[in-house]
This record gives C-alpha cells, sequence and structure tokens, in this order.
C-alpha cells in the first residue's frame, strides 16, 4: 500500500469509508482529526456513495466495495455497515493488506470473529475495534486508580448502559431484523461496550453469568416477529472473584445515552458516567470527592487524552478521535496503551453468546479462559471463507 505525505512532513494515511451513515460521519471526523486524507467512500450504491462522499468530504466515491480495495491511496479501511456484512468485509479488506477499523460488533457469531483474529493475525496489518468509551480521559483515570492499588481491592461492579431510542413500538431501525443486526441487538449493540469498559477498567474479566434477555415489542412500525432483545439484566463474577449486576436497555425513558459504572473497592468507591463525562465521582468512607478532568491532576495515561484545557468540555467524538488516532499510531509503528484491538472484538462476540445461552438455558454460563479454547470453533456457512 502507499502513503501520502502531508505538508507537514509526517506520513498522512489514506482513509477510506464503507457505508455512509451516522458512524460513517463520526469515523471521518475522527479520521480527518488524526491527520488522514479522506479518499473516499463506498456503499450501497455509487449514488448513495457519492452522497456520502460530499456529506463527509470524502475525495470521491467508489462504484465497488472491490475498487475501494484496489485503490491504492488507500491505507486504512473503516467499515461502518450494518452488523452482518462486517465479517465479509474485513476479511476482504485484511486480505487486500489494508489496515482496518471495524465497527462492532466485529462479528455477529463466535466462529466469524475467531476467523479475522487469526487472519488478522497473519497479515502485518493493524485491526481495530471501536470501543471509544476506553479513551475519555476519566476512564483512564478510574483504571490508573484501580491499577495502581490506589482503589484497594475491587470487590463489586454496578453497570449500566440505557436508552430510550426503541421506547415505543413505533420506534424503528434496520438493528432489531436479526438478518442486518444479528442475533443480539440491545446486548451486542450497546452491552459489549459496557462489558468491555468494566473489564478494561478492571484489567479482569467475567468469568461466569446468567442473563435474562426480553423482547418487549415482537412487532414494530416496519419489522414483524422480532426476535432481537430490547433489554438485558446480567448478574456476574469475574475471575479475580468480583461480583457484579449489569442492566441493558434500550427501552429507558429519559435516558438517551447513559453508560454507567460504580467500582467498590476496599479503599474508595469510583463512578464514571458517560452522559457527564468531565468528572470521576471518589467515594470514600470520610471525605468523598468529585475529581475534575484536569491534565495537572490526573494520572499520565490519563492526562494523554485531555486534549483541551480543563473546563472546556470533552466528549464522545473526542474520544473517537483519540481512538482513531492511537489506531493511526500503530499503523506508523507507534507504541499505544490500551488499544481494542480484533481479540477484544471476538471477546465481545464471545460475550454476546453467553448472554444469549445462558438467557435459552436458565442457568449460570462459564467463559473460556484463553482464545485457544475456541479453536474448535467452527466457521459459519455465511461467513468468512476458510
Amino acid at each position: 500500500m502507499t502513503t501520502n505525505v502531508s505538508r507537514f512532513g509526517a506520513t498522512k494515511l489514506g482513509s477510506a469509508f464503507v457505508g455512509g451513515g451516522f458512524m460513517a460521519e463520526v469515523h471521518s471526523r475522527a479520521a480527518r482529526s488524526a491527520g488522514g486524507r479522506l479518499v473516499g467512500v463506498s456503499s450501497s450504491s455509487l449514488a448513495s456513495a457519492d452522497r456520502a462522499a460530499s456529506r463527509i468530504g470524502a475525495e470521491k466515491a467508489y462504484d465497488s466495495f472491490d475498487e475501494l480495495l484496489s485503490d491504492p491511496a488507500v491505507d486504512v479501511v473503516h467499515i461502518c455497515t450494518p452488523n452482518t456484512t462486517h465479517a465479509s468485509l474485513a476479511a476482504a479488506a485484511l486480505r487486500a493488506g489494508k489496515h482496518v477499523i471495524c465497527e462492532k460488533p466485529l462479528a455477529t457469531s463466535v466462529a466469524d470473529a475467531l476467523a479475522l483474529v487469526e487472519l488478522a493475525a497473519l497479515s502485518d496489518a493493524v485491526a481495530t475495534v471501536p470501543f471509544a468509551y476506553r479513551f475519555h480521559p476519566m476512564v483512564r483515570e478510574a483504571r490508573a486508580r484501580v491499577r495502581s492499588g490506589a482503589s484497594g481491592r475491587v470487590l463489586s461492579v454496578q453497570g449500566s448502559y440505557l436508552q430510550d431510542w426503541l421506547l415505543s413500538s413505533d420506534d424503528d431501525d434496520w438493528r432489531v431484523d436479526e438478518r442486518l443486526g444479528g442475533p443480539s441487538r440491545a446486548f451486542a449493540d450497546i452491552g459489549s461496550h459496557l462489558c468491555d469498559l468494566i473489564e478494561f477498567v478492571l484489567d479482569d474479566r467475567i468469568a461466569k453469568l446468567a442473563a435474562l434477555t426480553r423482547t418487549v415489542f415482537g412487532d414494530r412500525a416496519h419489522h414483524k416477529e422480532i426476535t432481537t432483545e430490547d433489554i438485558v439484566s446480567v448478574v456476574f463474577e469475574t475471575r479475580a472473584g468480583v461480583v457484579g449486576t449489569l442492566m441493558i436497555s434500550q427501552l429507558a425513558p429519559g435516558r438517551k445515552n447513559r453508560l454507567a459504572i460504580e467500582i467498590g473497592a476496599t479503599v474508595e468507591s469510583l463512578v464514571f458516567d458517560q452522559e457527564n463525562p468531565e468528572y470521576l465521582w471518589i467515594g470514600k468512607r470520610v471525605g468523598s470527592q468529585l475529581a475534575l478532568r484536569d491534565e495537572a491532576a490526573l494520572d499520565p495515561s490519563a492526562a494523554r487524552y485531555s486534549v483541551v484545557p480543563a473546563g472546556h468540555a470533552q466528549g464522545y467524538q473526542d474520544a473517537f478521535n483519540s481512538f482513531v488516532s492511537d489506531t493511526y499510531c500503530a499503523v506508523r509503528g507507534e507504541e499505544v496503551d490500551g488499544l481494542p484491538v480484533f481479540a477484544d472484538g471476538l471477546r465481545a462476540a464471545v460475550l454476546t453468546k453467553a448472554i444469549l445461552d445462558s438467557n435459552a438455558l436458565g442457568e449460570w454460563v462459564s467463559l473460556p479462559e484463553h482464545v485457544t479454547d475456541l479453536a474448535g470453533s467452527s466457521r459459519s456457512e455465511e461467513g468468512i471463507p476458510a
């Protein structure tokens, strides 16, 4: 692949986007912020790609995904399409020698996610998944406090991810359709973010879980006989013995995008709320405090992501920009900490399957300890060709 040189002398990576919706806009803003050259867009049709290219400021519209992959100006492929297309598109991009940022879920089956991890390992490509909430500075601050021992021994976790955009049966979206979104919706879409954040901050893994799911509306405005879930409730235990509960809902009135975690440890509690990302609540038996994002007071691992002075709010797009910037740094050969790669996308697929299995069986489900424990998985017929 070829790269472009910016007027500042640094390598300017060529970015291309598959899909032209909301997430393509988020990705394109992040790529531009990271110094990328927005080369082009492919979508469901040339007309759709042309509209998207015009909207995000890309140089061209591709007539097909194959045309995008054959363009030597493209270094990084951003996949922003419906869920069930992710695996085949990501595999094709890797085989074409491109670096890949693939929206989550990485794949809608464990077998296909594992195949992508194996394919990425055989290439020299950087392959990442946008678990972008990791890149809020106050998330990194919470992680630093847990890892340093400042919080004490972690005992419990409460987590929730609540939205209300599907509150009514009149609300509808392609994600409710299993043929496009996969067998899980609420968990695969937002619960995976919640679990990734918990495991990232704790530096620990969920070992077993028990889950209940509910599909409140079997019929919506444009989809009937819906099987994907609206609500998920989970009890879990980590490998280190931490106990926790999760609530995931896309039918929570007034909650727009509330991802929140509360970590209870022996010295202090930590609370992060994505709708108020500038703060970390540090609870103590005496003298609780609300820590503000202030680069001068943060752990260096958190201060790195504080891109504007304290008091100037940072949010979701800033976190996403940092994720893409770190991915591009990795493409250039730099070492970055906490970058979510395809193995993390596989982890989300494993958790999603455990959630669905637990609900179906009505019992606790244990998760494999190592990725190699999945090696016997067979690839799906519709997924990635061997």
